[in-house]
């Protein structure tokens, strides 16, 4: 099972397609490069603190799931699993590993997605590093032709 930290950014609309750095000191990265496919789940604000711990810990020596007491189920698509206390799960594969050496940039295609309707209005996290995060605030919609 692979919890991967990332910072990432939506590079393409169809495919969907995620850049996705993952330090290669993480074990999440090896088990990226070996695996090729991931899940990356967005918590909600709620679960700071765990996300903290998750991320001062590692996959080496430890079972986040066990140890945070995450309940997973299956993904459709890939090998790692989804986690239920997430607002969304997106399973990836890597399609592209061109700046991984360089760069630790994997590029991910979104092949499946889930949301849990009870948590969709939830504030998110977004990770700046060294335990500083933003939280979603207020939406902004403006006309648009393009997605």
């Amino acid at each position: 099972m692979l919890v991967v930290k990332v910072r990432h950014i939506l590079v393409e609309f169809n495919p969907p397609l995620i850049a996705c750095v993952v330090s290669e000191g993480d074990y999440s990265h090896r088990a990226l490069k070996k695996t090729g496919e991931c899940v990356l789940a967005i918590p909600p604000a709620e679960l700071a603190g765990t996300v903290v711990a998750i991320g001062n810990c590692s996959g080496r020596e430890v079972d986040k799931f066990g140890r945070f007491g995450l309940t997973v189920r299956p993904a459709k698509e890939v090998a790692a699993p989804l986690i239920d206390e997430c607002i969304v799960n997106i399973e990836c594969k890597v399609v592209d590993r061109a700046l991984v050496t360089a760069y630790n940039l994997f590029v991910l295609e979104a092949v499946r997605a889930w949301i849990d309707p009870k948590k969709a209005k939830a504030r998110t996290l977004h990770h700046c590093g060294y335990g500083r995060f933003l939280l979603d605030g207020e939406e902004l919609r403006l006309r648009s032709a393009k997605p």
